[in-house]
């Protein structure tokens, strides 16, 4: 039996990839911060199925007493200060919880155990103002936000670490994924759930800032997949995760409100308040690499997730009213 470590456990991903790790029979433990009102909501139904640690990414003995409890044979690290609106607002502590704390986790690896293999959540924002059309793995990166610019940092430092010591670690540039449990603060969710209440007569409007801006959205479960294929690997590597495909906000309003038939035009208001201070305006992944290498490919549609997460946000608000 593997086992493993998953920061960030309680996040979308983290509660997929623990799922699809229990069904490949991994023993699997979550590190988690020390809260005076537990967040579990993602891993409820998985508490008798996993172990949790209490650590936090900013303290190094944490980690390395983590790694010696539960001795894992792989370490994914998941959590960071994961909101670019926020990230603004906080950017010193979004340096720290995103970019200094991969370098933590590195180092608690290296000193306590250096064969557990590493996988790093980089993301597509690294490309940022880009250069090139699609980004694959070997596009300059260009951050245009302070949560950019520390998972930049966590991208490189992760590669220094493999070709300085010859560790195994990989990142996975991931472009957007989305799912049922994606956080209110992302735009997908924002428009799903305010479509659930706006259908159930519970909202009136949908303000939203830059409808123009594209993405390449793919569902979470899918994504978790390529997490652990990575690093099943003989040799370390890093790797674009995407759908190849785009679609504009607009588009992801459209397709939300026409599944509900109603007419988003009378819904939807611009807020210039709800546009950041450098907007990336497309971003468009090439998953080529991984799909030749690992095997991996979408399976959800972006019409398939948009509906899917539509149903969950019903059902929620249902049983609130």
């Amino acid at each position: 039996m593997k086992t493993a470590l998953i920061t960030g456990i309680t996040g979308q991903d983290g509660s997929y990839l623990a799922e699809f790790l229990l069904s490949k029979g991994y023993k699997v433990y979550g590190l988690k911060r020390r809260t005076a009102t537990p967040n579990v909501g993602n891993i409820k139904h998985l508490l008798d199925q996993i172990e949790l640690i209490s650590g936090d990414l900013l303290d190094l003995p944490s980690l390395m007493k983590a790694i010696k409890i539960s001795s894992p044979d792989e370490v994914y690290n998941l959590a960071a200060q994961s909101f670019v609106a926020d990230s603004w607002e906080q950017s010193i502590y979004t340096g720290e919880a995103t970019a200094l704390s991969v370098t933590n986790m590195l180092e608690a690896i290296k000193l306590t155990n250096p064969d557990i293999r590493f996988y790093q959540a980089s993301s597509s924002e690294m490309f940022g103002k880009v250069v090139e059309i699609p980004q694959k793995e070997t596009t300059p990166f260009y951050p245009r936000s302070p949560y950019a610019v520390a998972k930049v940092y966590g991208h490189w430092i992760t590669v220094n670490y493999r070709e300085s010591y010859d560790m195994y670690t990989c990142s996975g540039i991931l472009f957007n994924h989305e799912s049922p449990r994606r956080g209110l603060q992302f735009v997908t969710r924002k428009v799903t759930d305010a479509v659930a209440r706006i259908k159930l007569g519970l909202q009136k409007e949908l303000r939203l800032g830059n409808l123009d801006a594209k993405r390449d959205w793919g569902y979470a479960g899918d994504y978790v997949k390529a997490m652990w294929m990575m690093l099943q690997q003989d040799e370390p590597n890093d790797f674009v995760i995407a759908t190849g495909e785009t679609h504009s906000v607009k588009e992801l309003v459209e397709v939300a409100f026409n599944y509900v038939d109603l007419d988003w035009e009378k819904y939807v208001v611009q807020d210039p308040k709800l546009i950041r201070p450098a907007e990336v305006d497309l971003l468009l992944g090439n998953p080529q690499k991984a799909k030749e290498k690992l095997g991996w490919k979408p399976e959800v549609s972006f019409e398939e997730l948009v509906k899917m997460m539509i149903d969950s946000d019903l059902k929620k608000v249902s049983a609130e009213m």
